[in-house]
C-alpha cells in the first residue's frame, strides 16, 4: 500500500488540536527507563529510490533456480489476473471475516471458496480456513479425537510416508492433550502403506488412520482398502490430500464403501506463488454429522428479511464467539488473502484446466524420471502409481549433488537421506506442468555432470 507522510504543518496542526505540545508527549506514561535509546543497528535513512534499488539487489540474491524440488510447496503457473484481483483494495485489506462487520463480498469470497473445496474433495462442508497443510492435519486429528464416540483412547495411525513435517507439527500440536501417534511403515517394494503392518492394529480401536493422497514419495495410496480397513475398526479416516491431484483422482468421499470422514491438506498449489516459506493456507472439510466439531469458521447464504440473497457467518467454533469450555478452535486467522487468490484461481482456471494442470504435470514427471534414469547410476525407487513426484537414488551422496546442482541454479530435488536413511542416498523430485523438455533436458544434463 502506498505510504503518505504526513508534512511537519500537517503534525504541528493535529498535535495543536489535540492539545499537546509534541508527539512524545502523546508517550509520558511511558517509564523514561524502558524507552529506547536509540536505534543503534539501524542505517541512517535513505531515500526512496535508494530502497528500490537496494531491494532489488537483496532479491537477486534469491535468484530464479529451475526448480525441480516439490516436497508440499509446488510451481504452478498462476495466471495474471488472479494476483491483480485478489490485491485490489476491496480483498487486499478486508482480511478479518470473523468479525460482525465483515462485508457481504468478503464472505461471499469465502462462501465461494468452501463451495469449491466440497466440490473438489466430494465432502458436505468446508471450513475457511486454516493456518496450513501441516495444522490443518494436527486440527483434522484432533477433531477426530473429539468426534468419535467409539473409540476414545486417542490413538492415531500415522502413516511413515506422510511429510515429516507434518508428522513434526502434528506431534508439537496434539501430544499435550491425549493423542497417541502409531508410524505404520510403508512397503519397501511399492511405496505404499504397508498393508499388513496395518493389519498388526486390529483390535487396538484407532481413533482414526491418516491417508496421505499421494503420499510423500508421490506415491498413489490403495485408499479403498485403507478406508475400509479402517472403518472396520471403528476409526474415522482422515484424508491429507494434494487439491491438484484431485481433478483427476477419485474424491475422499467415494474412498472404500463409505468414503473419508474429514479431508485436508495445503491449498498453496492453487494460486499462490512460492515465497520464502509462505505465506500458506490449509483447508479442511468433512462429512456432515462431524461439522459441529470443525475448527475456524463457516459462510452460510441466507436470505434477508426482504428475500435477497446474502451471506454470514454460520456456526463459529472459536472462542471470541462461543463459552471457552465449548469452544474447538482457537484459530485466529482464515488466511484470507490466500483464500481469495484460491478462489479466483479456480474460477478462472475452472475444472476443465485444473484437470490439464494435473495431467501436464504427471506427463512432466514421468519425462523427468525417464531422462533421469538413463543416467548411470541413477534407479527408480519405487515403480508404484504417482501423481506429480517421484523418488530417485543416486550413487552419490545426496546432499553433495545438490550443492553441485545449486552452483548451475538448479533445484534439483528434496534429499530424502535424513528422514528415510533406509533408502540410501534418495531424492524426491517434481515436475509441474511449469517445466519444458529443454527444461528437462538441462537438469538431467547437469545431474549427469554432477554425477561423473
Amino acid at each position: 500500500m502506498p505510504f503518505i507522510p504526513h508534512t511537519e504543518q500537517d503534525v504541528a496542526s493535529m498535535l495543536k488540536t489535540i492539545g499537546a505540545p509534541t508527539i512524545d508527549a502523546l508517550f509520558d506514561e511511558i517509564p523514561a527507563e524502558l524507552k529506547a535509546k536509540g536505534l543503534t543497528q539501524v542505517p541512517e535513512g535513505v531515500s526512496e529510490m535508494e530502497i528500490t534499488q537496494l531491494m532489488h539487489e537483496r532479491a537477486g540474491l534469491d535468484g530464479a533456480p529451475l526448480n525441480f524440488i516439490g516436497a508440499g510447496a509446488y510451481e504452478h503457473h498462476i495466471p495474471a489476473a488472479v494476483w491483480q484481483i485478489t490485491t485490489r483494495g476491496e480483498f487486499y485489506s478486508a482480511y478479518t471475516p470473523y468479525q460482525a462487520e465483515a462485508s457481504q463480498g468478503t464472505l461471499q469470497v469465502l462462501y465461494e471458496f468452501q463451495t469449491m473445496m466440497t466440490e473438489l474433495t466430494g465432502m458436505d462442508v468446508s471450513n475457511a480456513s486454516m493456518y496450513d497443510g501441516a495444522t490443518a492435519l494436527a486440527e483434522a486429528l484432533l477433531m477426530a479425537a473429539r468426534a468419535n464416540s467409539v473409540n476414545t483412547d486417542g490413538l492415531m495411525l500415522v502413516p511413515k510416508a506422510l511429510h515429516p513435517f507434518y508428522a513434526e507439527v502434528v506431534n508439537s500440536c496434539t501430544h499435550a492433550q491425549g493423542i497417541r501417534q502409531a508410524v505404520v511403515g510403508y512397503d519397501a517394494r511399492t511405496g505404499k502403506i504397508d498393508l499388513e503392518a496395518l493389519k498388526h492394529y486390529e483390535g487396538t480401536k484407532p481413533t482414526a488412520v491418516v491417508i496421505a493422497q499421494p503420499n510423500f514419495f508421490g506415491v498413489l495410496e490403495d485408499v479403498d482398502a485403507i478406508t475400509d480397513w479402517a472403518h472396520s475398526q471403528g476409526a474415522l479416516v482422515v484424508a491429507c490430500v494434494n487439491p491438484t491431484s484431485l481433478a483427476l483422482l477419485k474424491p475422499p468421499s467415494q474412498w472404500g464403501s463409505k468414503g473419508a470422514d474429514i479431508v485436508c491438506g495445503e491449498g498453496q498449489p492453487l494460486g499462490s506463488p512460492l515465497a520464502g516459506g509462505g505465506p500458506y493456507f490449509g483447508f479442511l472439510t468433512c462429512r456432515m454429522p462431524l461439522v459441529r466439531q470443525m475448527p475456524g469458521r463457516i459462510v452460510g447464504r441466507t436470505v434477508d428479511l426482504e428475500g435477497k440473497p446474502g451471506f454470514t457467518l454460520t456456526l463459529q467454533a472459536r472462542e471470541q464467539h462461543i463459552r471457552r469450555a465449548k469452544a474447538t478452535s482457537n484459530i485466529c486467522t482464515n488466511q484470507g488473502l490466500l483464500v481469495t487468490a484460491a478462489t479466483i484461481y479456480m474460477s478462472i482456471v475452472g475444472p476443465q484446466g485444473l484437470e490439464k494442470v494435473a495431467s501436464a504435470s504427471i506427463a512432466n514427471t514421468t519425462a523427468l524420471i525417464e531422462a533421469l534414469t538413463r543416467i548411470k547410476g541413477v534407479e527408480l525407487v519405487f515403480a508404484s502409481p504417482r501423481f506429480h513426484e517421484a523418488v530417485i537414488r543416486l550413487p552419490r551422496p545426496a546432499a553433495a549433488v545438490l550443492e553441485i546442482l545449486a552452483d548451475q541454479n538448479i533445484g534439483g530435488g528434496f534429499d530424502l537421506s535424513p528422514f528415510y536413511p533406509e533408502l540410501g542416498q534418495t531424492l524426491l523430485v517434481c515436475a509441474t506442468e511449469t517445466k519444458t523438455a529443454k527444461h528437462i533436458q538441462t537438469f538431467a544434463a547437469a545431474l549427469a555432470a554432477a554425477l561423473h
